[in-house]
């Protein structure tokens, strides 16, 4: 699991996929309670806090070389989070209804 907050880099290394996705849901709770952002005004364009990615928690692996898990979640600037797969190009999953990220993300690598 890598953890990507501001410009600090976090990893941390699991034996299985389970004891990987609580950590990573721990993390983001974590971050995402304390993410507060207001927008962004470049004078061309406005971001606003949901639009901003604070922290991006990404797993992969088992493999080192050419991991066949690459997935994560995005916390934004709100305190949401948004799940996806794949890593160069990300792939959002989409949340059922009453779903969190973090479920959709669960369901997504289990039926992957």
């Amino acid at each position: 699991m890598t953890v990507r907050a501001g410009s600090r880099v976090e990893r941390q290394r699991f034996e299985q996929l389970d004891q990987a996705l609580v950590a990573l849901e721990a993390r983001a709770k974590e971050l995402a309670h304390g993410a507060t952002r207001v927008p962004v005004d470049l004078r061309v364009k406005r971001f606003e806090p949901i639009q901003q990615v604070i922290a991006r928690l990404e797993l992969s692996g088992p493999q080192r070389a050419l991991p066949s898990v690459r997935a994560g979640l995005d916390v934004r600037g709100d305190g949401s989070t948004e799940a996806y797969l794949g890593r160069g190009k990300r792939t959002v999953i989409e949340q059922r209804h009453g779903e969190s990220a973090q479920r959709a993300l669960r369901r997504a690598l289990r039926a992957g």
